[in-house]
């Protein structure tokens, strides 16, 4: 079984999948955290994002492994912790322009799918069910207003020692948006059988509880 969750960032997706992967007993693969360890890797080699023979071979020696510890989702970057590092600013500013090269997408779609393929499991992320996963069994896109989205990753943001403005965050925000919505390759799309949910005014666990019903309703 397949569950796409897509939607775009501060929307409540990552923590509502992983709870919800949880609840069930399957495997949580937060794609977008993929993303993130490559842009990364590729800052931290000093590789323009243009040269896309350096950026093939980044691929090529890239090994990332995924699991739970203690409720906390661990992202290990050919064999260090980068869980703290792929949330950096810098990264975050970047991840877009990485993820909506072909060669990088491509790429991902076929880790995806094979880790996808070996369990039952929740996949969260932008394309998951237009592109990686388009069969799913169960698709869901989740909004959000943007202020409350803000408000959320301002949180993260204190938490983490990260200083921004709110005024800042939604700028950000924005600016993600449209280049996750206008890229040429797997743009942010809600698929035509999703089930959409606002998350504006729900609880994580109204989020869950609404997914999981859903399934089971069905």
């Amino acid at each position: 079984m397949i569950i796409a969750i897509d939607g775009p960032a501060a929307s409540g997706k990552s923590t509502t999948a992983r709870l919800v992967a949880k609840k069930l007993n399957i495997t949580y693969l937060d794609t977008g955290a993929m993303y993130r360890a490559l842009t990364l890797q590729l800052l931290k080699s000093n590789v323009d994002f243009d040269n896309l023979d350096k950026v093939s071979t980044i691929l090529g020696n890239l090994t990332i492994d995924m699991y739970d510890h203690k409720g906390t989702n661990i992202i290990k970057l050919n064999n260090e912790d980068i869980t703290e590092q792929i949330r950096s600013s810098n990264v975050t500013k970047n991840v877009s322009e990485v993820s909506a090269l072909l060669i990088v997408r491509k790429s991902m779609v076929v880790m995806q799918r094979e880790i996808g393929y070996k369990s039952d499991c929740v996949v969260e992320g932008r394309d998951i069910g237009t592109i990686v996963f388009p069969n799913a069994d169960f698709k869901f896109f989740m909004i959000a207003d943007i202020k409350m989205r803000a408000n959320r990753r301002l949180n993260e943001m204190n938490q983490s020692g990260t200083l921004k403005t709110f005024d800042e965050i939604v700028l950000d925000l924005e600016i993600r948006d449209d280049k996750d919505t206008n890229r040429e390759n797997s743009p942010l799309r809600k698929a035509v059988d999703a089930v959409e949910i606002d998350t504006s005014e729900l609880t994580i666990d109204e989020q869950v509880n609404k997914i999981i019903n859903h399934i089971k309703n069905n």
